[in-house]
């Protein structure tokens, strides 16, 4: 028994981020986006300009949406990010700064784009950041999600480090 509760793990990072999607079109995906946020510890989930169907988030079997706001914004326009948060585009783009090299704002949100594209000109402009997962080819977005999400829990929570040899600590 190693003591930990759920009260006291996972380490908590510091800051606040939240997650979202541009054009989303598939329920399932935004369902299994906002269920990993969920377990990550995001402050909010959103949309920008998703279909109805997506809207559904049927894969969402922790019911993330009862415990954490999602806003579903119909254009860039009416995104209204909390004052001071970055907004990091999530894009396989050349000249996006690779994942594991990123220092993650201590207050941001995470945009991905729409399953079959990128994010638009007008979302890549509002940016502060843009940020890729070095991988050959795009991975499926709530995929891309975790991965990031997981990348900067690893980074701003307080874990033991990694020892020289393999296994754990």
């Amino acid at each position: 028994m190693t003591g930990r509760t759920s009260e006291n793990w996972p380490p908590a990072p510091r800051g606040y981020f939240a997650i979202g999607a541009e054009r989303m079109s598939k329920s399932l995906n935004l369902g299994n986006l906002m269920r990993s946020a969920h377990g990550f510890g995001a402050s909010f989930t959103f949309t920008v300009g998703a279909t109805y169907r997506a809207l559904e988030a049927r894969a969402d079997t922790s019911k993330g949406q009862w415990h954490l706001p999602h806003y579903n914004w119909q254009s860039i326009e009416d995104m209204a990010l909390p004052q001071g948060c970055k907004l990091v585009g999530v894009e396989l783009l050349d000249d996006a700064i690779d994942l594991p090299s990123f220092r993650h704002p201590l207050r941001a949100a995470y945009v991905l784009g729409p399953e079959m594209g990128s994010l638009s000109p007008a979302m890549l402009a509002r940016c502060d950041y843009t940020v890729k997962i070095p991988t050959s080819f795009c991975v499926n977005v709530a995929m891309a999600g975790a991965i990031v999400m997981y990348d900067r829990v690893k980074s701003l929570a307080r874990f033991a480090e990694r020892p020289v040899r393999e296994g754990g600590p």
